[in-house]
């Protein structure tokens, strides 16, 4: 009997040193990453007043666990800060004042169970206007119009913006995604016959393209 009793004691002792030994779960989850969704945005405008709206999710232990933490985390903008804005509800961003690319932030505190340090987490946001070349992604690409002259040649060929002039140089490269008007004109006693590659208005002897990104060959015939 007594050692029954012995054995009792001894077993309550190894379950209590058992769940002593055991982390504190339930009071020490700890957050080790944050997640920001998406990755990546562009706003195809600049100065729209667009919004967009980025998430949070946050990784833990103790136990493992992913939750969205977007109404927890406390948001910025890192960077061109005239680019975009933060607002409410959290993880809304908006376009402010000009185009570029900057950084969204997400940020939230480790956890009780852990030193207190801050999480991070990023994303990137990105504000565009196709028509303006200091903005990314805009027309500061070039490539090259090219002209020829084709039947008699007897005529002339200039651009609008300047830079193709015909016959001469006949090209040159302009903003991709620009608008270029090509202006033909027949030497006396000739006339203008038509364009090749060119979209000609009202007017068959100017014809407008938009620059594609690969370039473009015209081809104006006189007679």
């Amino acid at each position: 009997m007594k050692r029954s009793y012995i054995g009792l004691a001894l077993g309550a002792l190894v379950a209590l040193g058992a769940t002593l030994s055991l982390p504190s779960c339930g009071h020490d989850q700890k957050l080790v990453s944050i997640t920001v969704q998406p990755p990546a945005f562009t706003f195809l405008e600049a100065d729209s007043g667009q919004t967009t709206q980025y998430h949070a999710y946050g990784t833990y232990i103790h136990p493992p666990a992913t939750k969205e933490i977007t109404a927890q985390a406390t948001w910025r903008v890192d960077g061109l800060s005239s680019v975009v804005t933060v607002g409410t509800p959290a993880g809304t961003v908006m376009t402010q004042g000009g185009c570029g690319v900057s950084d969204v932030v997400a940020t939230a505190p480790e956890g009780t169970g852990g030193s207190g340090n801050i999480i991070v987490g990023f994303g990137t946001v990105t504000v565009n206007n196709p028509n303006d070349p200091n903005c990314p992604g805009g027309s500061q690409q070039h490539a090259v119009v090219a002209v020829v002259l084709a039947g008699t040649t007897q005529g002339t060929v200039t651009s609008i913006p300047a830079g193709a002039t015909c016959p001469g140089p006949c090209g040159a490269q302009f903003n991709v995604g620009s608008l270029v008007v090509l202006n033909a004109t027949p030497n006396s006693g000739h006339t203008f016959v038509g364009w090749e590659g060119c979209t000609p208005g009202s007017n068959l002897t100017s014809c407008t393209l938009t620059v594609p990104l690969d370039g473009v060959l015209v081809t104006a015939t006189f007679n």
